[in-house]
């Protein structure tokens, strides 16, 4: 009988193994150091198994950690101060822009992961400026991150009488920055910490930075065989950029550039044609879409049936606080599934089973790392959540003749039912409570730096968007 560090009993596991939910009842996974040695049923595994520590998950729904494949946590600390605002961007979010530093990036960053881990999330493709001191917090925290730092040549300060849709001045010494700082961050962290710190190139757009650049920063990529996170269609805002400057809309761009191919994870592709979705799809890209966010920030809904009738390349992010207004890949399957039922008429699209695919296997794929997590089997790393099923949203359990459990997952839950996260074989979340750092101390820390900014805002001269006038009418 082989001696473990971990084993979980008589839960209900759905290990995403095969093509649906791979449900297993009484079900039982063994853990020993980073990662899963076995996944069965309880009688058996208990047969063969001793556990240091032994966990009865009766009433419990054991499932792979959660994946957001977009999040861009370092600009959590301006939560709520960008939405039900046209021009989303320059109007709601450069006032902010220009006071937002490094360590108020930090420490907001710190918070929007502590709340995307409690709700069960367990990888974050976390995608901004200032990776380099925010990467610590995964470091911290123990989340698994695919980090890369957001590289253009957009000019350091934004002009505020700069009409909306005039074509931006690109700075070469930015991009250069930016650039270098990737590198810096890929050099420095790529494997980091068991390989749970992993980095990629992060291009913001083809339409915020130069031919040359995007070019070099793909060879680089390719050079050191990792993956480009890049906003690809993302809005109206790019492609009338796109047309200005080059004539040609952004996918047709990339393929002339051969930068359609399995290296890609595309963000949003918002204004993407049907035509160009299925260009994206047929190429190997992946997708990456943010329901909720783009709802909030363009009241669109991406054409992500257009993707899933070619290619299952699909994932799920949150993108960021001061648009979505949450971090949390619950929120994410429940409103991709209803937004995709309104847009075409039909209730069958987007199921509940698919929704919770696009946040773990799927998004292991499309990201590239379904060889470590995504699913439960042997071999893979420990990263798992447990739910329970004794909370009001997810009343009653019912198993036969239909099993009603991933539905309620999907449709009622919203992540606070989440009560234990292990992540590389280590606990991270126990009795829903934070166990790797002072949840409390961070938020302290996070609301000075908030009021810090906010202080600075009041003292510019560039308070005359729709955000602040809502403000002064009382309605904020």
């Amino acid at each position: 009988m082989r001696t473990i560090d971990v084993m979980f009993v008589h839960a209900t596991i759905f290990t995403m193994e095969g093509e649906g939910v791979g449900s297993i009842s009484d079900g039982a996974i063994c853990v020993h150091d980073h990662l899963i040695v076995a996944v069965g049923m309880s009688s058996e595994l208990m047969n063969n198994y001793r556990a240091h520590r032994t966990i009865d998950a009766a009433g419990k729904v054991i499932l792979p950690g959660l994946i957001d494949a977009h999040m861009h946590s370092g600009l959590g600390i301006l939560r709520g101060v960008a939405q039900d605002t046209n021009n989303w961007m320059e109007k709601g979010l450069w006032p902010f822009m220009h006071v937002l530093d490094e360590p108020a990036r930090k420490a907001g960053s710190l918070v929007n992961l502590i709340e995307a881990v409690k709700a069960g999330t367990t990888t974050i493709c976390d995608y901004d400026s200032g990776m380099l001191s925010i990467v610590e917090n995964h470091r911290a925290l123990g989340t698994r991150a695919r980090v890369c730092e957001m590289i253009n040549e957009m000019p350091e300060q934004y002009d505020d009488n700069r009409e909306v849709g005039a074509l931006y001045d690109f700075d070469p010494a930015v991009g250069e920055e930016t650039y270098q700082a990737n590198r810096t961050l890929f050099e420095t962290y790529h494997e980091r910490d068991n390989g749970r710190i992993t980095c990629v190139l992060g291009p913001q757009g083809p339409d915020m930075m130069s031919t040359e650049l995007l070019l070099d920063v793909n060879e680089y990529a390719r050079k050191h065989n990792t993956l480009v996170h890049m906003h690809v269609a993302q809005g109206d805002r790019e492609i009338t950029q796109m047309i200005q400057r080059y004539g040609k809309r952004s996918i047709d761009y990339l393929q002339e550039l051969n930068l359609l191919d399995e290296s890609l994870m595309a963000v949003h592709l918002t204004e993407a044609t049907k035509e160009e979705v299925a260009t994206v799809a047929k190429s190997g890209a992946s997708m990456i879409l943010c329901s909720g966010s783009i709802g909030i920030i363009d009241g669109i809904v991406p054409p992500a049936k257009e993707f899933l009738d070619v290619s299952q390349r699909f994932a799920l992010g949150s993108d960021q606080a001061p648009g979505n207004n949450c971090n949390n890949m619950f929120n994410e399957m429940k409103l991709t599934s209803i937004l995709n039922k309104c847009k075409y008429t039909d209730p069958t699209l987007f199921p509940a089973w698919k929704m919770l695919r696009s946040v773990t296997v799927d998004s292991a794929k499309a990201i590239g790392l379904d060889h470590e997590v995504g699913s439960l089997s042997a071999g893979k790393k420990a990263d798992l959540i447990m739910i329970d099923l004794k909370t009001p949203a997810l009343f009653p359990t019912i198993e036969s003749p239909i099993r009603n459990i991933v539905p309620n997952l999907v449709y009622s839950a919203n992540g606070s039912e989440v009560e234990f996260v292990m992540i590389d074989g280590k606990i991270i979340v126990e009795d829903s409570k934070l166990q790797s750092i002072d949840e409390q101390a961070a938020i302290a820390e996070g609301q000075r730096h908030a009021e810090r900014i906010s202080a600075d805002v009041r003292e510019q001269p560039r308070l005359d968007t729709p955000i602040f006038h809502m403000m002064a009418n009382d309605q904020l």
